[in-house]
């Protein structure tokens, strides 16, 4: 396949989704139709990307599309461009999987919706959104798809109009999420005054070098506005809300793929643009907001009762970790970010799908009501346990690998730096990830295991079309986890190169020797030597699971032959044993499983609750006032 026929796919890959949407609304009532419409666009998406793999990821080109073949003029770039790099194409392809999946599952999922008519055409212009902001390489047009995301996850989330929390949670996203894109639109403007260009190949040759107090302030407010939209805190509450009011299909791209733009956004804007993360207070300052999403997040979430709730709190998590790693500033750092994002797209995505599935057959996700499903719910049950083991870090599944990463480059971080303060970091990620199992042995208590109530003796499993994608995901955090070496060599070795390698990008917007010729000053960071070291055979622990999982059953096939064999009726010099615990309701509720450790954090706990009031003022005042403080760090510190 030649240069010329692969370099349109980018487009054709936006485009498809767009004319998808398109030819969904024009379909009318006929469901079946828009069914087949909309699962032909999200496979042609990813197919096209799926083709780049070969020139991109493995041959390391980076493919530019002028759109209306504008090409620069004197040195000048006039026109828009799609310029896709390893790192573009990594988020792409993150995307595409993620809609893929979530298409699928919603063909069932919303049947039961009256609004249905209207999800597909909301549901592929956010899809095609997501995908024009990783694939664009122009400045303004990312602003531009950031709206068109951002009202259709607006609709999205107010998809189910019956339940006054969707109009509600709708509502404080569009006003919270204004402050990200007015920060992303007033950053593009002072960008634009002082390099009168919006390509991000050629800001990128002239920004750093005519640094002032104008883009200073052009990077505070792009960092707040990408920020935002990744929902790091302080903007983290308004992603509970939506999680919880959204469908499970929307969630998946909310989590998963929403989250990615302000992540990838983030990087953009301090490896490429700026390239400020050559300063070690900026280093310092994206850690700490790493690590106070992460706890505060995972804290949250221990608290909840409502299953897709939880879920949400926990997604913010794990965006701590990407922005942590992010921050170190260095080729493992980067890798172990950019590895947990795709790992946190996969499992949170099982995840929702798991909750959307509890959702379906019972009606509810409270998980007061829940309980005892694994036995109607086998599939269901089987799934939310490698989706929890996933973001647990629970070798050989893929959270595990990841978070092995950021481990380990942390500690390098602290012996290179000398600073304790990193080693501290690894703590923080240690202890988050162990409250992160506690809260899903909750959810696996309460939900799948113990008591089955009485209401829910006619629960069903879910049809085979929702379980196809799960089952997906499932695969897909197994092999992402027991094959790491594939991932970092052919994905994640290439995407962190691409974040390190900008005079690459550079070039090949606008000709050979520009980067050279403009950029004055050194760049901070060497080439890429991603090596994981430590003990780790993903393998013999994949075996290692399965011969675990083959003992369990075979203990539960003799329990149930002996059962009937077993005399348990109590007699005159035994009576004591015996207290009628079959008559005894034992379920152990969600808020009750940790309620000794919650007890003893009730201070913090209560604290934090009444600071998440669910009132839009106090939302945007936490926003502002995180953009002042982001400011104010710039200002001090650029």
């Amino acid at each position: 396949m030649t240069h010329d026929v692969y370099m349109h796919f980018p487009v054709l890959a936006i485009m498809v989704l767009f004319v998808g949407a398109f030819l969904v609304t024009l379909a009318g009532k006929r469901e079946k139709l828009r069914n087949v419409i909309a699962g032909v666009a999200v496979l042609a998406a990813l197919t096209l990307l799926a083709l780049l793999i070969k020139p991109v990821m493995i041959g390391g080109e980076t493919i530019v599309y002028w759109m209306g073949n504008w090409e620069p003029v004197s040195g000048y770039a006039i026109g828009i461009a799609i310029e896709v790099d390893a790192l573009s194409l990594f988020f792409g392809l993150l995307v595409a999987i993620a809609v893929a999946c979530s298409c699928f599952y919603s063909f069932r999922y919303i049947m039961q919706d009256d609004a249905r008519g209207s999800y597909f055409t909301l549901y592929l212009m956010l899809a095609g959104g997501v995908m024009g902001i990783v694939l664009s390489g122009d400045l303004f047009n990312i602003y531009v798809m950031l709206e068109v995301m951002t009202f259709a996850a607006v609709g999205l989330t107010a998809f189910r109009t019956w339940n006054p929390n969707a109009r509600e949670a709708a509502f404080k996203y569009l006003v919270v999420g204004s402050i990200g894109s007015s920060c992303v639109l007033l950053g593009t403007a002072l960008v634009y005054a002082q390099c009168h260009t919006l390509n991000l190949a050629q800001i990128s040759a002239l920004l750093p070098g005519n640094m002032n107090p104008t883009m200073i302030l052009a990077f505070a407010l792009l960092f707040t506005g990408f920020g935002c939209k990744s929902f790091m805190f302080p903007f983290h509450p308004i992603a509970a809300d939506a999680h919880g009011a959204a469908p499970s299909s929307v969630s998946v791209l909310i989590s998963g793929v929403f989250t990615k733009t302000g992540v990838y956004g983030i990087i953009r804007v301090s490896y490429f643009l700026f390239r400020s993360m050559g300063l070690p207070a900026m280093q310092t300052g994206l850690v700490l907001i790493g690590c106070v999403s992460m706890f505060v997040c995972v804290t949250m979430a221990l608290n909840q009762h409502d299953f897709k709730r939880l879920l949400a709190f926990h997604s913010i998590s794990q965006i701590g970790y990407i922005l942590t790693s992010l921050g170190l500033c260095t080729a493992l750092g980067i890798a172990g970010g950019l590895y947990h994002a795709i790992n946190h797209t996969l499992f949170k995505g099982l995840l929702f799908l798991t909750a959307g599935a509890v959702l379906y057959a019972t009606g509810t996700t409270y998980l007061e009501k829940l309980g005892g499903l694994a036995r109607k719910m086998p599939q269901t049950a089987a799934l939310f346990l490698i989706g929890a083991f996933s973001i647990s870090g629970i070798p050989p599944f893929n959270g595990f690998y990841s978070k092995w990463l950021i481990y380990q480059a942390t500690f390098e971080k602290s012996a290179e730096t000398g600073s304790i303060g990193y080693a501290l970091v690894t703590v923080v990620c240690v202890v988050t990830s162990v409250l992160t199992l506690a809260s899903f042995i909750k959810v696996g208590q309460s939900v799948f295991f113990g008591q089955l109530p009485l209401e829910l003796e006619n629960v069903k499993e879910t049809p085979l079309s929702m379980r196809i994608p799960m089952w997906i995901m499932a695969a897909l955090c197994i092999f992402t986890g027991v094959a790491p070496n594939l991932m970092m060599k052919y994905i994640i070795g290439p995407a962190t190169a691409a974040v390190l390698n900008f005079p690459q990008y550079i070039d090949a917007a606008m000709g050979e020797g520009y980067a050279l010729a403009t950029i004055t000053d050194p760049y901070y960071l060497a080439a890429p030597e991603l090596k994981a070291v430590g003990a780790w055979s993903p393998v013999n622990w994949l075996l290692l699971f399965v011969i675990v999982l083959a003992a369990v059953f075979l203990v539960s096939l003799l329990g149930r032959r002996d059962r009937g064999g077993m005399n348990c009726a109590p007699d005159s010099k035994h009576a004591v044993f015996f207290g009628g615990e079959e008559a005894q309701y034992s379920h152990v509720a969600s808020g009750d499983l940790f309620w000794g450790f919650k007890h003893n954090l009730r201070g913090y706990l209560g604290f934090m609750s009444k600071a998440h009031s669910g009132v839009a003022n106090d939302y945007v005042l936490w926003g502002i006032t995180a953009l002042a403080v982001i400011i104010v760090y710039c200002f001090a510190f650029m």
